[in-house]
């Protein structure tokens, strides 16, 4: 998933002619100390009086002075951050609805807290955020890429601070990223042996096992994952998303789209060939930019006709999960509920 492909792609001017001055001042103050080998690339925390270092999923040694504390971070990896008791400043990304309600990727965020730097894809206030003074800019990769980092404005914005990536793609799996997000929240203070972060890790690990138990006690289940735009449904490959790939070490059977667009991310569908894939259970995405099952019965016909749909056999899919474990073991626990009643209707 490179791009959000169910959001419109606006772009804007980033810098006005009268703003120039200032974002040339604070990239002048900010520079100079983006990144730096650490020692070995050994993760590590330290104290505020002293160095910081973290080995990102890109392969980067990112390096600070002291351990950052004004923080900028993709919504998503903002609330996994959050749920670690890590504040941040800024967010980039889904954050608010239309209605001005917390975007689904804005987990436990009061969102009324940080600056909202960009709410839509392709879009990042270059002079807010230099106006944060940041010490560290944290989001997800899926293909090696900064994940909602406009590529128009990505060296102005990389320029201010450090940048660290955790893989959420193709080389990684849900515990794996879970892992790694949870590294980086512990490089920057958080306690890992707090007793809401200990039991959610143990709900996440009994929640895994509940989806086991549930593809074992009910095979054959056939899964689809989709995302609906009003131009096309999306046939997701299960291959390349950390979530889904972890799924499939737990054994969930997915269809699998046997002609992908460029990135193999997806297959893209017309509407009227929508059916072409038949499956038992579909896992919808959930985010506010794809069309939801109410709309989709309205306006898809196609949609109503899948055996799925008519047996009300589809379940939201949390497409860019946040990656705490408080947050990661509800994915799980529903995941297992979808599977332990699903019926053979394909």
């Amino acid at each position: 998933m490179p791009k959000s492909r169910t959001s419109p792609l606006t772009r804007r001017g980033f810098i006005a002619a009268g703003g120039a001055l200032g974002l040339v001042a604070a990239l002048t103050a900010c520079g100079g100390d983006d990144s730096a080998k650490g020692d070995g690339g050994k993760d590590k925390g330290a104290a505020a009086s002293g160095p910081w270092t973290f080995k990102d999923d890109l392969g980067v040694d990112v390096s600070t002075k002291a351990t950052p504390k004004n923080i900028v971070a993709f919504t998503g990896t903002a609330a996994a951050l959050y749920d670690y008791g890590v504040p941040v400043k800024g967010v980039f990304g889904p954050t608010k609805t239309a209605d001005g309600k917390p975007d689904v990727q804005a987990g436990s965020l009061d969102i009324s807290k940080v600056e909202i730097l960009g709410n839509v894809y392709d879009q990042f206030n270059v002079e807010k955020y230099a106006a944060l003074r940041p010490d560290l800019l944290v989001t997800n990769t899926w293909d090696g890429s900064y994940w909602y980092v406009p590529e128009a404005s990505k060296d102005k914005i990389l320029k201010l601070a450090p940048a660290a990536a955790i893989s959420v793609g193709k080389d990684a799996t849900m515990d794996k990223a879970l892992a790694r997000t949870a590294d980086l929240a512990t490089s920057l203070g958080a306690d890992m042996e707090a007793r809401k972060t200990v039991d959610a890790k143990a709900r996440f690990e009994a929640a895994a096992e509940k989806v086991r138990q549930a593809t074992k006690a009910n095979p054959g289940i056939k899964v689809l994952v989709g995302s609906g735009s009003p131009e096309v449904f999306y046939a997701s490959n299960p291959t390349t998303s950390a979530d889904l790939s972890y799924f499939r070490q737990l054994g969930v059977e997915f269809v699998v789209p046997d002609k992908l667009d460029e990135g193999d991310f997806f297959e893209s569908l017309s509407w009227e060939n929508a059916g072409k894939y038949q499956a038992d259970v579909i896992l919808l995405d959930n985010r506010s930019s794809a069309l939801q099952p109410e709309t989709l019965g309205k306006e898809k016909p196609t949609w109503a006709e899948l055996p799925a749909v008519k047996a009300g056999q589809v379940t939201p899919r949390v497409t860019e999960p946040i990656y705490s474990y408080d947050k990661c073991a509800q994915i799980l626990e529903d995941l297992a509920k979808s599977l332990q009643s699903a019926k053979k209707v394909s």
